[in-house]
């Protein structure tokens, strides 16, 4: 039951009111109701009603204050008869009920929008596939930025010194780059296009660079080509941006459309219908949304800007589907730096250039420079030359087969700058280096006169080339593919030896595709090393002038051999591991020849060895590591021959007619199954060489030692029991193997020998302390 105004005062507590605190407006009650005076209804029906109602809200008249009394003078105004607590009830009923769910939420609505949009944007750098792409090529893009590589590679080609203007602004973005990431790129910047063609050049680091900073460009290069590999493999960078920007975009046109339609919702009073009579006596209030006026200008300010955002999010999807940003071409750049090797790059790479390029095109200009090969090749030589100075390379020089001085450099990244330093040099080997360029600096090396390549892919410049032309006199090339033999070789003209090691043809249909050699008019050897089943064509061009021609053919077949035939000068033919069955014919027509080496083929018999008689020069013949199981007796008729080998055979018995070859110096029958050695062999006066190591023999004839000219006798690994004594006849002998046999003692005869030393006798230990001391001690002496 609801006091009456008079009740309550006699019923509140005698003590003065307390001070209610202030509060700033946005801390006030959400909504404040007051109730609702109903005005008189015309409407006959409801006339008791709205009576009722007015009766009860109008309150009875105050009491008239006695004029004598002036404490009880009350205020005038209408009174509600409602208790603190009841309009505490009504305005959050009023605040559920009336209220506009816009009014009510706005805040919470802003909060929500903002989350999605922060997510949007900000998803991308902290999930692991897209995050530590962006990371990494932010990292890599600083470091190439600052590195002073890319200052003295782009002042090379630039045609100013400084621009030191250009200088300031980078260095004053670039950490700004890093800090706000791709979503910064969407700022305007000047196109590729418009970049001028001047350049930051520092000119304390313009001219050379030291070993540390070399090695980390170089280092630069290696992260550059990984993260390249690595990146241009899938897209979803490229995927995820456009995925998030299409979401704003909707998000975006979501919130303009339906705060424009709720703004007006947010009113500052608001009429609440309540059925709380039974308990307030009042249905109908009027509330005042305390807030109604701040949140509808916010909600204006947050259209504004949400329009702002909106709208660098349609540019932002404009700019993705204008043209495919999942390629990147270096055009511009490689027209404005002269850098022409720059590969155009795709997917995930290609998108965050073009970011950059929103960002400052100069970033993906200087980056550009770590993707060039060039580049990284002209870093390569850099650290090269710093790390194999002259001093270095001379540590290096020694004397080859040809009695040159030779530099023989291996597995390097590349040729060295600095070997053109070294004037004295006469002979160059080059093995397993890639990419090797031969400057024209070689004009310094007056003395070159041989060039070997192993495996090495050359170029070379056209001074170079005249160069070489002129002054180089043996080519060596080893190749495992047909691209590694340079084309060059073919116009040297002034080459006089040539050496192929490589794969040619495996098929006889097929062509050997060597070129024509008939330029190098003045060759005179030729060795191939290949696996060719014919003679070359292009050996015909220079067949009249060749005197020197090897085929090492690794076990092929060799056949047709008939263009042997035009070698008329040839005077040394080696035909090795050819798998030939018999000597071909086509030897005999070589009326030059002085040496034949048939080594490593399936001659098993050699009747044909009657037709060498017609070959007058022949002095050389090796028949060595065949499957000859005799010698026949038409050898006699070789009388030219002085130096013959037979080893690795299978011959049993020597034939006498072999020692009427009175003019051999040289003879060699070691690894065979000979038993037996004729008496005749004192015939050949002149011989100064004799081996039958890994034999049978069980004795030595006498006459052995009547040639006195033998320097070297190897009898070792046989079944001799007893050295004969005549062995001191042996006065030239400086080189004598017996081990390996049944002796038990060694003649003192020996000591007249006294070109023999300790050095070249090779025996056991234990049978070398058999001779007397004082023909140890002699050969002890040097």
């Amino acid at each position: 039951m609801l006091l009456s105004p008079a009740r309550r005062q006699l019923a509140a507590p005698q003590h003065p009111p307390q001070p209610t605190p202030s509060r700033p407006e946005v801390m006030q009650d959400k909504i404040i109701c007051l109730p609702k005076r109903v005005q008189p209804s015309q409407n006959h029906s409801s006339v008791s009603n709205v009576s009722q109602a007015v009766a009860s809200t109008t309150p009875l008249p105050p009491p008239k204050p006695s004029a004598t009394n002036p404490a009880t003078v009350e205020m005038k105004g209408l009174k509600t008869d409602l208790d603190l607590q009841q309009y505490s009830f009504i305005n959050q009923i009023c605040y559920e009920r009336a209220l506009h769910w816009y009014a009510k939420y706005f805040p919470y609505l802003v909060l929500i929008h903002t989350l999605v949009f922060m997510l949007c944007s900000n998803f991308w750098f902290k999930f692991p596939g897209s995050s530590s792409k962006i990371e990494h090529f932010i990292s890599i893009l600083g470091k190439c930025f600052d590195s002073p590589w890319t200052t003295r590679a782009l002042s090379e080609v630039s045609g100013e010194d400084s621009e030191e203007k250009d200088n300031r602004k980078n260095n004053m973005s670039r950490s700004n780059t890093i800090q706000s990431g791709p979503e910064g790129s969407l700022v305007n910047s000047q196109s590729l296009k418009s970049i001028p063609e001047k350049f930051v050049v520092d000119k304390s680091t313009a001219g050379a660079l030291d070993k540390k900073e070399g090695e980390q460009a170089k280092a630069l290069f290696e992260k550059v080509k990984k993260f390249r590999l690595h990146v241009e493999e899938g897209d979803i960078l490229y995927a995820m941006y456009v995925r998030q920007t299409v979401l704003k975009v909707i998000k975006f046109l979501i919130i303009i459309a339906y705060n424009s339609a709720l703004v007006s919702k947010v009113q500052f009073t608001v009429d609440c219908n309540v059925d709380i009579q039974d308990m307030t006596g009042y249905k109908n209030f009027s509330c005042n949304h305390t807030m109604a006026h701040l949140f509808s200008k916010l909600s204006f300010c947050y259209l504004c800007f949400v329009s702002i955002y909106g709208l660098t999010c349609l540019y932002t999807l404009y700019w993705l589907f204008y043209r495919s940003l999942r390629e990147y071409s270096f055009e511009y750049v490689r027209q404005e730096t002269g850098i022409d090797d720059i590969p155009d790059v795709k997917n995930d790479f290609a998108f965050m250039l073009h970011m950059i390029d929103q960002y400052d095109p100069l970033y993906s200009k200087r980056f550009a420079v770590f993707l060039s090969e060039v580049s990284e090749n002209k870093l390569k030589q850099l650290n090269l030359n710093n790390e194999w100075t002259p001093d270095k390379l001379r540590q290096k020089l020694q004397t080859n087969a040809h009695n040159r001085l030779e530099l023989p450099l291996i597995m390097l990244s590349g040729l060295p700058d600095t070997v053109f330093e070294i004037t004295e040099l006469q002979s160059l080997k080059l093995e397993i280096i890639k990419n090797v360029m031969i400057p024209a600096t070689i004009a310094q090396l007056d003395n070159l006169q041989e060039l070997s390549l192993h495996q090495c892919s050359v170029k070379i410049h056209s001074a170079a080339l005249s160069f070489l032309k002129e002054n180089l006199k043996v080519l060596s090339v080893k190749f495992d593919d047909m691209r590694e033999l340079p084309l060059w070789m073919y116009g040297l003209r002034n080459l006089e030896e040539l050496y192929l090691v490589g794969s040619l043809s495996h098929d006889i249909s097929k062509n050997v595709t060597l070129e024509s050699l008939r330029d190098l008019k003045s060759l005179k050897i030729l060795s191939i090393k290949s696996n060719v089943s014919k003679i070359p064509q292009a050996v015909v061009d220079v067949s009249s002038h060749l005197q020197k021609m090897c085929v090492h053919n690794d076990g092929t077949k060799l056949v047709m051999l008939n263009n042997l035939k035009k070698m008329v000068n040839l005077t040394e033919l080696e035909l090795v591991h050819c798998d030939l069955e018999r000597i071909p014919h086509a030897v005999f027509s070589l009326l030059s020849l002085q040496e034949l080496d048939l080594k490593e083929n399936n001659l098993k018999s050699i009747e044909e060895i009657v037709s060498f008689q017609h070959l007058r020069k022949l002095t050389v013949l090796k028949l060595w590591h065949n499957s000859i199981t005799y010698i026949p007796e038409h050898i006699k008729k070789l009388t030219s021959l002085e130096r013959l080998s037979f080893s690795h055979n299978k011959i049993e018995v020597l034939p006498s007619h072999l020692f009427l070859c009175n003019k051999i110096r040289y003879l060699d029958l070691s690894y065979n199954d000979i038993r037996f050695i004729p008496p005749e062999i004192g015939v050949l006066q002149s011989l100064q060489y004799f081996s039958i190591t890994c034999n049978k023999v069980e004795s030595l004839p006498d006459e052995l030692y009547f040639c006195k000219k033998l320097k070297t006798l190897k009898i070792g690994k046989n079944s001799l029991s007893v050295l004969s004594p005549k062995i001191g006849n042996l006065l030239f002998l400086s080189y004598l193997d017996v081990k390996g046999n049944h002796f038990e003692l060694l003649p003192p005869e020996l000591g007249d020998c006294r070109a023999l030393k300790r050095a070249g006798l090779v025996v056991e230990d234990a049978l070398f302390e058999t001779l007397p001391s004082d023909v140890r001690e002699q050969m002890k002496t040097e």
